[in-house]
């Protein structure tokens, strides 16, 4: 099995805090680089959406997206960015497709993300990202549930 290029898909919770520590244990073992992808939501996208927001700033994605990228650059800092040879990326659209096809266009060999695990009432109405990862990923998915 080689593994050159793990993606960490990050929403900053705690199971992707630890799915980040698994995936730099892993890309130590085989000298692989990281790629950290947090992808922006647009909420008006969702089917609640357009009853629950008003007029949303013009520039507000981009705002969100440079908060994003800070947190992402707080997440994994500079000498670690160096050591595992990483990118960091943020995109907008639906977490799941944005996942999937990053992994595609990046040849992505490995995609270490978190779960939640949350109840069956709770991934009924929302769905799970990371199961949809799962089903579609061009690549092995390892989920990391939260300790």
């Amino acid at each position: 099995m080689t593994i050159k290029t793990i993606l960490v898909p990050t929403d900053f919770s705690e199971p992707s805090i630890d799915a980040l520590n698994y995936a730099k244990d892993l890309a130590t073992a085989f000298k692989a680089s990281i790629h950290m992808l947090h992808v922006v939501q647009d909420p008006l996208a969702e089917p609640w959406g357009l009853e629950g927001y008003g007029p949303l700033p013009p520039d507000i994605f981009k705002e969100i997206k440079a908060r994003a990228q800070k947190e992402l650059e707080q997440s994994l800092p500079e000498p670690e960015r160096k050591t595992y040879n990483a990118t960091l990326v943020t995109s907008e659209g639906a977490p799941f497709s944005q996942i999937v096809e990053y992994a595609k266009t990046q040849r992505v060999d490995l995609i270490v993300m978190g779960t939640h695990g949350r109840g069956a009432l709770a991934h009924a109405i929302l769905g799970s990202v990371a199961e949809r990862v799962v089903r579609f990923a061009p690549c092995p998915v390892l989920t990391v549930r939260h300790k």
